[in-house]
């Protein structure tokens, strides 16, 4: 049988009601005497690395979790990661990057209800984690309701429903049905045969903005004060910026010029967005903002975090953010349609 490393850092997963509400108090070993079947599975090893809800989780603990799983993967043919679903696909994403090109299956699991409660969706997507982490494609996976999610990938998308993981703009990369793995065809044929390194250095100093009807130019010099170095923009539609009333295109480029790091994407989690269509997205084109193109949100903002924690260099950052890192497509999306 195949030995699999079980981490877990709290979550709904391991929650009970106490008097604020639900609160994680199940250690990983309680978690698993919930689910006997997973004997039948493989051997398994329980490690409590820390039990937050995963509100509170911090930049920190995604590089406390990358250096757990990276001093534990020689010794298992998998690891699974017991986690909250509210920042999931951010911890998903930050694994992504920071450990590099891993040759084991690291799932990252969770729930929408207790593994106390009687109907809970924890039992199943425990033991899809586990039958994945036992499979032979290698990389970091969210795996929930049945879907097996490219780490860097995933979103959460429902706040209640069992099926709250979408993966965005990319391909399943499988599914488990009645206790089997089931891969996708060919969803690796594109995979880069480039190797990564570890690297879980980080700087928490990114800001996302989100644009809305009416943003106030000044927010970059508030933004620009609190010492952050780095701002990703969720723009209109295909990454539009304004630049009449309200421009914020100075602005942009004046915290360039003073050396910041500046993503622009789209507010829209499918399709990805395309700054050469339309003059509002060329106009901070021009300027040198980095394209997100159709990666997510978390993504964008974990992977920025990850390439200042490498060099502040702006030119170095754009060229971090460029990299086909574990196949997260970061190129332009069709636009033959529009």
């Amino acid at each position: 049988m195949k030995k699999v490393l079980f981490i877990n850092t709290g979550g709904t997963i391991s929650s009970s009601y106490q008097e604020n509400g639900l609160t994680p108090t199940q250690s990983a070993e309680n978690i698993l005497a919930e689910i006997p079947e997973l004997k039948e599975i493989c051997d398994i090893d329980a490690h409590n690395l820390m039990s937050i809800d995963s509100t509170n989780t911090q930049p920190e603990d995604w590089a406390s979790i990358a250096r757990m799983v990276h001093r534990s993967l020689d010794q298992y043919d998998g690891i699974v990661i017991a986690h909250g679903t509210d920042t999931m696909a951010y911890t998903a994403s930050a694994l992504s990057f920071m450990l590099g090109s891993v040759d084991k299956p690291v799932v990252v699991t969770g729930s929408q209800v207790s593994i106390l409660a009687e109907h809970s969706d924890s039992k199943k997507n425990v033991i899809d984690s586990f039958l994945t982490a036992c499979g032979e494609v290698a990389g970091v996976f969210v795996v929930f309701n049945g879907k097996i999610i490219n780490g860097s990938r995933s979103s959460k998308i429902r706040t209640r429903s069992y099926n709250a993981f979408e993966s965005i703009n990319y391909p399943y990369i499988g599914l488990v049905e009645n206790g089997k793995v089931v891969y996708s065809d060919g969803v690796f044929a594109n995979r880069s045969t480039i190797r990564y390194p570890y690297n879980d250095g980080y700087a928490a100093e990114v800001f996302l903005l989100r644009l809305i009807p009416g943003t106030n130019p000044a927010i970059f010099d508030a933004i620009q004060s609190l010492g952050y170095k780095g701002i990703v923009i969720e723009g209109f539609g295909m990454g539009g910026v304004p630049f009449k009333e309200r421009s914020l295109i100075s602005k942009i480029e004046e915290l360039m010029k003073d050396g910041m790091s500046i993503v622009v994407t789209t507010q829209c989690p499918y399709e990805g967005g395309d700054l050469t269509i339309y003059e509002v997205g060329q106009k901070v084109l021009e300027k040198g903002v980095i394209p997100g193109y159709d990666m997510t949100t978390e993504a964008l903002v974990t992977k920025m975090m990850w390439a200042l924690g490498q060099t502040t260099d702006p030119a170095g950052v754009a060229k971090i953010m460029a990299t086909n890192y574990v196949d997260e497509v970061s190129l332009p999306t069709d636009t033959t349609s529009l």
